[in-house]
């Protein structure tokens, strides 16, 4: 390393942060909000309050102090309009059987767990009210 380089940095270490008084005003709008503004929001916000900085800088000086927003997880939404063929209700409700594997029935119950889609499959006879599962 050139001697230049060494001191030009050594100077450089004791040089007050220029960035101070918005990194303050940083913490205090992401405090205000409950973090839930990013970068984009408190640059906005920064320029309603005075202070022109660019994203770019606002992420920086962000990630510096350790700010980060909370990300909200999306909706599951499954609905997809009709798709496929729609069977016939040749049941019409009427669940009672006279004779044992006379109406089979079957059904799927969709969950989610730690962020993924589960689905259970399972039929059951109506006379001998077994429940079979995948």
């Amino acid at each position: 390393m050139a001697r230049s380089t060494y001191y030009y940095w050594v100077k450089q270490m004791g040089r007050e942060d220029k960035y101070s008084e918005v990194k303050e005003v940083i913490c205090q709008i992401f405090e205000e909000h409950q973090g839930r503004y990013g970068y984009r929001r408190i640059t906005l916000e920064l320029r309603n309050r005075g202070y022109t900085y660019n994203h770019k800088t606002v992420l920086r000086l962000m990630n510096e102090m350790g700010l980060k927003s909370l990300v909200r997880m999306k909706k599951y939404r499954s609905y997809r309009g009709n798709v496929g063929k729609v069977a016939p209700n040749l049941l019409a409700r009427d669940f009672t059987a006279t004779k044992p594997n006379e109406k089979w029935v079957t059904d799927v119950t969709e969950f989610q767990l730690h962020g993924e889609k589960l689905s259970l499959p399972f039929w059951t006879c109506t006379t001998a009210r077994l429940l079979l599962t995948m």
